[in-house]
């Protein structure tokens, strides 16, 4: 572990940095991903069959209940990503203080110029094919599997390895409050795993953090638009743009009719239940415990 990584006055100055993360040459991992995101249409073909086909196996087979590994993989990604958050966040926070909202979303520094941040986004951009292992807790478990767990896995797999070829400078952001989100989501579906039960309020404030994560990338990518049709230099293709705030959109139409169906419904109110995703569908907390 060394110390006292600076670079170029775009980073921040970290105390620490790990051995990992100074020897990170995105350079090699550009080059890997430009030749082998495709491969991600593979890996969500397999999925949905596997899922679909997982469902139908399971119709007429008792639910497993997986409770010991549920925990371990919950607490895993839990912690996976605070220290994602933790180790891009400055980044961010950094830029915006020192350089301004248009450094933040033009300008792909915290790839090229930084190796903390580099790399924690590269573990993002890799975690998003065994985050694809949520779904098979579902499907094992017999809950339901709603359109917005499995299209929202889908999607954020296929964008984040398309993204990433091109060092979509706007993806800081979005990377950012994923891991942020993720920390607290998983988090409480470890509490919730391992048989504790967070108040009702906890559910609701990682549902309210996912919708506004879905209104922060559409001003992003508006912002980048603008950037880019005034003429300015921006790190991020038109196409993109058009990709991310389709998806961002949808995501919030998605969320909010899961939040008002989840929570605001007489029917949920009265019934005291509860549901939350992206990791997994509850639909009642008081029985099961995902």
């Amino acid at each position: 572990m060394n110390s006292g990584y600076l670079e170029v006055g775009t980073t921040p100055n970290y105390s620490y940095v790990f051995n990992f993360e100074e020897e990170f040459v995105h350079q090699d991992t550009r080059v890997w991903m430009s030749k082998n995101w495709t491969y991600g249409f593979y890996y969500v073909g397999i999925y949905m069959v596997l899922i679909f086909g997982g469902q139908w196996y399971m119709q007429s087979r008792p639910r497993f209940q997986l409770a010991g590994v549920l925990s371990v993989w919950n607490t895993a990604l839990a912690l996976f990503s605070i220290c994602g958050a933790t180790r891009t966040a400055p980044e961010l926070f950094h830029v915006l203080r020192n350089y301004g909202p248009y450094h933040s979303i033009c300008v792909p520094s915290f790839i090229e110029q930084d190796r903390v941040s580099g790399f924690w986004t590269w573990m993002f951009v890799l975690s998003k094919l065994p985050e694809l292992g949520d779904t098979v807790f579902i499907v094992l478990r017999k809950q339901p599997l709603i359109f917005l767990h499995w299209y929202h896995h889908i999607t954020v797999l296929l964008y984040s390895w398309y993204s990433y070829t091109e060092y979509t400078a706007s993806a800081r952001w979005f990377i950012v409050m994923n891991y942020c989100v993720h920390s607290v989501m998983y988090s409480y579906f470890a509490l919730r795993s391992m048989k504790y039960s967070p108040p009702r309020w906890f559910a609701m404030l990682i549902t309210t953090l996912q919708l506004s994560q879905m209104i922060v990338g559409c001003c992003v990518n508006i912002l980048a638009y603008q950037y880019l049709k005034a003429g300015q230099a921006c790190h991020i293709s038109s196409f993109n743009i058009k990709l991310s705030i389709a998806m961002y959109f949808s995501y919030f139409v998605l969320f909010a009719r899961f939040f008002q169906k989840s929570y605001l419904t007489s029917d949920r109110k009265s019934k005291g239940t509860e549901r939350i995703t992206t990791n997994g569908v509850t639909p009642s907390m008081k029985e099961k415990s995902h």
